[in-house]
Parts: C-alpha cells; sequence; structure tokens
C-alpha cells in the first residue's frame, strides 16, 4: 500500500517533495501505527466487501485512498445479526484470499483489516474459522475497553499470535463511563495504561469514542462545530492525551468519528477561509471550497486541524467522502519537514536553539526533539508538500457525490 497511490507519477511530482512510502502489514509497529489515516468502519454483515476490495473500489474511484477498515461486528449490527455478520466476514475475507493465492489481486494492494468484535471468544472464533485466510487480518479492535474486561483480550491476542504464528494487533476503544465520568477516570486511565504497558508490543494505536461519551450525556455536537467545542469530551480527550501520550511511554491516539457526510441549513459562518484556495485554482478553487461546505466537511477539516495541533493521528470515518480529507490533512507540509530535520539533524551534535530556514520561529532541539521524530515518521507514511502545494491540490480531486456505504 500507500498513500495517494491514485496520483499518477506526474501528479505525485507536483504535489510532493518527498513520496510516500510503501507499506503494509509487515511494517514495524511504531510507523505502522501512524499509517492507518481514515479508518473506515462498516457493519459486519455487508456482503459486498470482497467485491469491493477485490474490483479495486478502494483503490479508484469514491474509495480511493482507503488504506485501513474495521469490520464491525459490535454496535453497528442488531445483536440477533452477528451469527450472519461472523459467517459473512470469514466468506468475504476467504473469498479475498482465495483471488490472492490465484494471483486475481496483490496482496500489496489490500488495505489492513481489522475486525471490531464483541467478546474474546468471537477472536478465537473468527481466526479458526478463517484459516490459512487469518494471515490477512491486522487485528482487532476492542470495544468498551477497561482495565477490569482487558485482560483477558490480550491475553487472548497473544495467544492467538503465539498458535497460529500471526502477527496481529489490539485496538482499544475508549468509551466506557468510567472513563468519562470525573470521579472515576483518573484512576481508570492509569489502570488501563499499566495493563496496557504489559502488552506494548500488540498495541497499535488507542481510540476514543466519543459518540458513546455523549450519549452518556445526551448531547451530540453538530456539524458546525468540533468534538472539541463540547467541554466535557474535550475534557476527557486532554486526560487520555495526557496518560497516554507521554514520550516515555507513548502511545498513538486516533481521533474520533466525524458523524458527518452531507449538509443542513448552516448557523454559523464557514470555516474555512477562501484565499488559500483561490490561490490555488482561481475560480475553480473557490468551486471546491463551496463544494466542501455544502458537505460540511469544513467541520471535518477543522477537527482534523484540532487532532492534529493535540497530538493525534489519523481518524475512525463512517463514510467514503471523509477518506481524502483525513489523508490530506496528515501530508507533512515542507516547513514542518525543513524544521524537524534541522531538529534531528543537530540532536547529536548540537542541543540548544536553531533559527527556522524560514525565519519565522526558534526551534530548541531539545524540547522539540520528540516532535520532530513523529514529523519525519509522518512525512515517510504521508510524503511532504511542495513548498507552494497544501492539502487543496489532494482535496481537488475529490468526487462531488458519493454514496452511503
Amino acid at each position: 500500500m500507500q498513500h495517494f497511490s491514485y496520483l499518477s507519477a506526474t501528479e505525485q511530482e507536483q504535489i510532493f517533495y518527498k513520496k510516500p512510502m510503501e507499506f503494509s502489514k509487515g511494517l514495524e509497529k511504531e510507523m505502522l501505527a501512524y499509517a492507518l489515516g481514515a479508518t473506515l468502519y462498516m457493519p459486519g454483515t455487508r456482503i459486498q466487501i470482497a467485491h469491493d476490495i477485490l474490483s479495486g473500489k478502494y483503490l479508484k474511484g469514491k474509495h480511493e485512498g482507503l488504506t485501513s477498515m474495521v469490520f464491525c461486528l459490535e454496535d453497528s449490527i442488531s445483536d440477533d445479526e452477528v451469527e450472519i455478520a461472523e459467517l459473512n466476514i470469514v466468506t468475504q475475507v476467504q473469498e479475498v484470499h482465495i483471488a490472492i493465492l490465484s494471483g486475481f489481486f496483490k496482496l500489496t494492494d489490500l488495505p489492513l483489516i481489522f475486525i471490531r468484535i464483541r467478546n474474546p471468544e468471537q477472536m478465537i472464533q473468527l481466526i479458526s474459522q478463517l484459516g490459512e485466510a487469518a494471515q490477512l487480518i491486522s487485528g482487532f479492535v476492542f470495544p468498551k475497553f477497561t482495565h477490569l474486561n482487558g485482560e483477558v483480550y490480550l491475553k487472548t491476542l497473544l495467544q492467538l499470535n503465539e498458535d497460529y504464528s500471526l502477527k496481529l494487533y489490539g485496538m482499544p476503544i475508549f468509551e466506557s463511563p468510567e472513563i468519562i465520568y470525573i470521579e472515576t477516570r483518573a484512576e481508570t486511565l492509569i489502570a488501563i495504561k499499566a495493563l496496557l504497558d504489559q502488552y506494548y508490543d500488540l498495541i497499535l494505536n488507542v481510540r476514543i469514542g466519543a459518540t458513546d461519551f455523549s450519549g452518556l450525556f445526551g448531547i451530540r455536537r453538530s456539524s458546525d462545530t468540533t468534538i472539541y467545542d463540547i467541554a466535557v469530551i474535550r475534557d476527557c480527550i486532554t486526560d487520555i492525551i495526557n496518560v497516554f501520550a507521554r514520550s516515555e511511554r507513548e502511545y498513538v491516539i486516533s481521533g474520533p468519528v466525524w458523524e458527518y457526510f452531507h449538509g443542513t441549513k448552516r448557523i454559523l459562518k464557514p470555516q474555512i477561509r477562501q484565499t488559500p484556495f483561490q490561490q490555488a485554482f482561481g475560480r475553480s478553487g473557490l468551486e471546491l471550497r463551496s463544494e466542501i461546505i455544502s458537505r460540511f466537511e469544513d467541520g471535518l477539516i477543522h477537527e482534523v486541524l484540532l487532532d492534529k495541533t493535540n497530538g493525534i493521528v489519523g481518524k475512525t470515518i463512517i463514510h467514503p467522502s471523509h477518506i481524502q480529507t483525513v489523508q490530506s490533512l496528515n501530508v507533512v507540509t515542507f516547513e514542518e519537514y525543513i524544521d524537524a530535520k534541522s531538529i534531528m539533524d543537530s540532536a547529536e551534535s548540537f542541543n540548544g536553539v536553531i533559527k527556522s530556514d524560514f525565519s519565522n520561529k526558534m526551534n530548541e532541539v531539545k524540547p522539540h526533539h520528540n516532535w520532530a521524530r513523529k514529523t519525519m515518521m509522518k512525512s515517510n507514511i504521508y510524503g511532504v508538500f511542495h513548498e507552494q502545494q497544501s492539502f487543496i491540490e489532494l482535496l481537488s480531486r475529490k468526487q462531488e457525490e458519493y454514496v452511503f456505504i
């Protein structure tokens, strides 16, 4: 896989100062955790999974650019659909496996596949039924994860890797009441951190279930606002970052889902300026901005930028129209790259303050070193824009119409 592989060689040369690298599920964990990008959730009952993969739907068209997906056996299906969904996932993945073995489909074109389960026993059952096709799975998503229910998930995952010679990762979702309720939050997060540290090599990232959190309070963000505008959710995210993003034992944290994919009546002003779009493409750039606003994706852009500001990487998505927005905003800018490279190049011989090559900031080698290290990793995965290029060039390729999956 490669982010933005749908671009022609000429387009890549025009847009990227440094092109994104190719990667697979075998990439080292620290890098792979940054590579997920926009992770598309879909119900496990979806019968077109294999067809969509084998037809190249995720390499071109409305789904182009997708690099990770989750087949959900939890909240997206009803209780009486579980057995049907389990059988469907096994059947669909085996069909893809057969196509790869026959040479009809290339393994390198397969997105990272995860399964969101309901209980640990489901992991054992699915891996057993998948047979050799289990090697196509990258891991499992653990819902409503806490220190009280989490160890059995992790022990089961470890045992599956040993028994079947697999390399499966776990991605716990933080969405339970004891995590957001203030009287239990700190104790719970610290206990979860202690548990995850014991299985550190198995944890690809941690995910935030902001929809479940919001439901506990009967609130929901509008398409005009971001998740950070809901004070109680923002405070919880802050504490998750405080506990899990510390450099001494760091976990990649993925951003909460953006729920909207079509516009309604707008109350607030659009959250993206005209000038960058007009400078990039003139009148057609303004038309692109209008399309983004009509789909209420200016709110998504704003939220992803706030994710990035808070050190959050990647995002859960539920609609293909969000893929390119999330991916493009994770590309490293030329200025970020040059600053990060300067810091990393200076780290071994100098640990003071150096002036940015752009003469607009000071780079402090010690405090900025971890930021620079992570920026360099992202530059490998998502690439680096040319100095005069931005995410707008990538969004200009977006389709105007999408159908809900």
